[in-house]
């Protein structure tokens, strides 16, 4: 049976015998660690594969809403990873759900983290609603803002509601 998360509106449908929290809406993130040192982010989502891949997963939906907020989606991406990665270190000592508790511990066993950062933009572009993101460059940017946790993550951008190679999981409008 497989998995299914809801984030912004989009439904992430993992394979069988995955697990998947939305982590930035899990007890722990929302009570105990999202204010540490003045306040941390966190990705969407956290999957764990069969294979013990941790898999970190940030979603953005630039088809209606064209990007407003300041620097650079793939330096934002980046903090939310390394956020989200400490918040799964302390969670597994202090969650204070047991099941979090334990999924975080699954978390930190595992032997490989992915990142993945999951865009949607509009398929017809125009000059005053440009792309937020270049699909060409959007690979190395990413490279670059992650390679000391994952040296080939992956940026997926594209349509929604179709098999992305590149994962193995899909994505749908809810």
């Amino acid at each position: 049976m497989s998995q299914s998360v809801d984030v912004d509106g989009l439904r992430l449908t993992m394979p069988v015998n995955w697990l998947v929290w939305k982590y930035d809406d899990s007890y722990f993130h929302q009570t105990q660690f999202q204010s540490f040192a003045g306040g941390v982010k966190a990705v969407d989502a956290v999957a764990l594969a069969p294979d013990q891949t941790l898999w970190l997963i940030e979603l953005k939906d630039y088809r209606q809403n064209r990007r407003h907020k300041q620097g650079s989606v793939f330096d934002e991406a980046a903090r939310k990873v390394r956020d989200t990665l400490a918040g799964l270190s302390v969670a597994r000592a202090r969650a204070d759900d047991q099941q979090e508790r334990a999924l975080a511990e699954q978390a930190m066993r595992c032997g490989h983290i992915r990142v993945v950062l999951q865009l949607a933009q509009s398929g017809n572009p125009h000059r005053l609603f440009p792309q937020v993101i270049e699909p060409a460059d959007s690979d190395l940017e990413l490279r670059r803002a992650v390679r000391q946790v994952d040296a080939k993550p992956v940026c997926a951008a594209g349509s929604l509601g179709q098999h992305n190679k590149l994962l193995p999981w899909t994505t749908a409008d809810i």
